[in-house]
């Protein structure tokens, strides 16, 4: 039987091979990205809708946004957007600017992020007690020997009676959610945020009507003006009671515990507050009224729409 003929191989053409092993090299780089564009938006995606599950995202800012404002109540902090995520986190931007009295151009404006890992961890918190404003001062002197009423007295003796102030009002005896409405209705004041703490050196609890993001959403009610003025106690009790115990973790980062919010808003007493709106003639008869141990001034400026006695 006779076997058939083989065919004669081709010449070996050098170019043509590296052709082949790069058009082969090219498919498998090209695969193997391929895979892993797949595999990273894959995780991406994962990972975002793992970490915004539920309300996981209104929750981070119940709790840090409102935790960073409790942590910044020398600032004016206002959420801008929410939230974006990484495959290792989940954040949000602020935006700050310094307290001063009404009137003022505010100014200093800041962005930040905040921001919790995977595991819902905060993350570097920007400013904080350590920012040393004039008003963050004022507040750890709460409880202190400084600011004699004789000395406040001078002071404001030297200044123009018009001008409008910030300061930082501390009663000679705390007093309770009816008490510190009827004082600031009596003077025509604003108790724009109210120190819930006496806390020697060191930041007391305040806070303030707009500490929490959405609250009208969440079943508040009544006169706008008397909430704003008069430290809304009930918003401050409803937002410590949505904090639970693996919380405390994070409120640490913001030189809070929870035993001392969960103090704090159960007993509701009012051991001063932050006025932006009294003019230095009406710190002059705050300053009489025997229930104001001090007033600690942040802050003054000339209000050009202050109308003249």
């Amino acid at each position: 039987m006779n076997m058939p003929e083989m065919p004669d191989l081709p010449d070996f053409d050098p170019k043509r091979t590296r052709r082949a092993v790069r058009r082969g090299l090219f498919r498998t780089v090209a695969i193997v990205l391929a895979v892993l564009a797949l595999l990273a938006v894959a995780a991406t995606e994962g990972s975002s809708l793992v970490q915004t599950r539920g309300d996981r995202e209104r929750r981070m800012q119940d709790v840090l946004g409102t935790a960073f404002k409790i942590y910044n109540p020398a600032y004016t902090v206002a959420s801008e957007s929410c939230c974006q995520t990484s495959p290792v986190s989940m954040s949000f931007e602020v935006a700050v600017y310094p307290m001063g009295p009404v009137g003022a151009w505010p100014v200093g404006r800041e962005s930040y992020t905040i921001s919790q890992d995977f595991f819902g961890r905060v993350g570097r918190l920007p400013l904080g007690h350590t920012a040393n404003t004039r008003l963050s001062q004022s507040l750890f002197d709460v409880g202190t020997r400084l600011a004699a009423k004789a000395d406040v007295r001078a002071v404001l003796g030297r200044l123009p009676a018009d001008l409008s102030t910030l300061a930082v009002v501390e009663f000679e005896q705390p007093l309770g959610e009816a008490g510190l409405k009827a004082f600031v209705k009596q003077y025509g004041s604003c108790a724009e945020r109210v120190v819930y703490e006496r806390r020697p050196g060191s930041l007391p609890i305040t806070w303030g009507f707009g500490d929490w993001t959405n609250p009208l959403d969440r079943g508040m009610s009544g006169d706008m003006t008397e909430e704003t003025c008069g430290g809304s106690l009930p918003q401050f009790r409803d937002w410590v009671g949505l904090l639970r115990d693996h919380d405390d973790a994070n409120l640490r980062s913001f030189d809070l515990s929870l035993n001392r919010l969960r103090k704090a808003a159960e007993a509701g007493l009012a051991y001063g507050y932050v006025d932006q709106l009294s003019s230095v003639r009406e710190l002059r008869e705050l300053l009489k009224d025997p229930r104001v141990r001090t007033i600690r001034l942040a802050g003054v400026t000339f209000d050009l729409d202050r109308p003249s006695p």
